[in-house]
């Protein structure tokens, strides 16, 4: 399964979050430390999902880009 997630520009750093994980997040000071924690919250949240018998959402979202 892949997973879409959005890194955004925040005052402190940047911060990440996945449309259909509710609740995944992550926060850094650079965009590929985030990028890594998000990776790293997405892993823990799906194990964390399959040991406490919660269903698996499948992905839903998806991205795409506009040149303009």
């Amino acid at each position: 399964m892949q997973y879409s997630y959005v890194i955004e520009k925040s005052d402190n750093g940047y911060a990440a979050y996945v449309p259909d994980l509710p609740g995944c997040i992550a926060a850094g000071d650079t965009r590929e430390e985030t990028e890594g924690l998000i990776r790293q919250g997405i892993i823990y949240y799906l194990q964390s999902l399959k040991e406490h018998g919660e269903p698996v959402p499948e992905p839903q979202a998806s991205t795409g880009l506009v040149e303009v």
